[in-house]
């Protein structure tokens, strides 16, 4: 066989590997969403479209506030936390660890590489399937960047996740009103296309190095590892760098409810003054895909108000202190700081127009 032949005959083979391997990673994700994700929220669909409610807030369960901080508030929370999210999280783990073994890096460098509204939006499209929390989705951002796809990319699969959910879009207007609909479409968008860019900016890596292509491609004198071996590795160092800050943040934050949201609503306390709490308070904690609804129901019975309502409804599925400290493992400090800063201030925004339109 002559070296052209044989050239040919390795191209060819690594493109039906690649193929091969993108169909298995499709397969996998497809299967793991419907069982997780899609089939159960069409059952609750049926139910909010039915009963106009997608169940009780997981902030104060059956009661008009949060309990006092304690060890028992913590686990409590932390319990029912993960009985609502732990498929999910599984699940979120399992693919940011296959997308760094399957997928492959050249590919995704040549078509994702590059900084850029383009791939911003196509980051936001990816994730519209996924309809996962903002934890969940944080391992799968975190390997997809670690494949070398740019940080607005990334970073827009992970904040489009929670905010553009079609799923919660639907529970919302029946539970809400399409009111709340339209605001959580309109800043859910900004940030996921908008703040993700900006960030992916403030990384300096407007397009991914030759360096970095040619690394990419596999040496023929150094064959890699087995795969079933790299996706050990993988899942193993995702585990090490995700779980130990989650757990420990979720009861944290457990324990902090009532610090978090006081009960306002008697205290004569301005609306401003509201909706800069909460839009401050719903940034740090962390809740299950959708919970805001049931949340913001029970804050608008006791009378909090549209502009508190509308701050929430922004912050609290944008990001959380456990996702925060997920996404620093991979990107830099001032990332995330731009993040966070960005979504509170737009929480802020939405809570005043909540106040004008709601």
């Amino acid at each position: 066989m002559t070296h052209q032949n044989y050239a040919a005959a390795r191209r060819q083979n690594n493109s039906l590997k690649t193929i091969l391997f993108i169909t298995l990673f499709l397969l996998i994700a497809a299967a793991g969403l419907s069982y997780v994700k899609w089939w159960p929220y069409y059952n609750k669909a049926l139910h909010a479209i039915a009963d106009h409610t997608i169940g009780s807030s997981i902030l104060t369960g059956k009661e008009d506030s949060a309990p006092s901080p304690s060890w028992h508030a913590a686990w409590d929370y932390a319990v029912t936390y993960y009985k609502a999210v732990w498929k999910a999280a599984i699940l979120g783990i399992l693919l940011g660890s296959l997308v760094q073994v399957l997928l492959p890096s050249g590919w995704l460098q040549r078509v994702l590489g590059k900084t850029s509204l383009r791939n911003s939006a196509i980051g936001g499209l990816a994730s519209v399937p996924g309809m996962m929390c903002t934890c969940c989705a944080a391992p799968i951002a975190i390997g997809l960047h670690k494949k070398q796809v740019s940080p607005a990319a990334s970073l827009a699969f992970w904040l489009g996740n929670p905010l553009i959910n079609p799923a919660t879009l639907i529970f919302m207007t029946f539970v809400l009103s399409w009111k709340f609909t339209v605001i959580r479409i309109v800043f859910g968008l900004i940030i996921t296309l908008g703040v993700s860019y900006i960030a992916g900016r403030l990384m300096g890596n407007a397009k991914v190095s030759t360096v970095a292509l040619e690394k990419s491609i596999p040496n023929e004198q150094q064959p890699e590892a087995p795969l079933w071996r790299r996706w050990i590795v993988s899942m193993w160092k995702m585990i090490l760098n995700v779980v130990p800050a989650y757990f420990i943040s979720v009861l944290v934050l457990g324990a902090a409810r009532a610090w978090l949201f006081p009960s306002l609503g008697e205290g004569g306390i301005s609306i401003l003054l509201m909706v800069i709490i909460f839009s401050i308070a719903g940034a740090l904690f962390v809740i299950p895909t959708a919970a805001e609804i049931p949340i913001i129901q029970s804050f608008l019975s006791l009378g909090f108000g549209g502009g508190p309502a509308a701050a929430l409804l922004v912050v609290l599925p944008a990001v959380s202190l456990p996702s925060l400290l997920m996404i620093r493992s991979a990107f830099p400090a001032r990332v995330v700081w731009f993040i966070l800063a960005s979504v509170i201030g737009l929480g802020l925004v939405s809570g005043i127009v909540g106040a004008i339109v709601l």
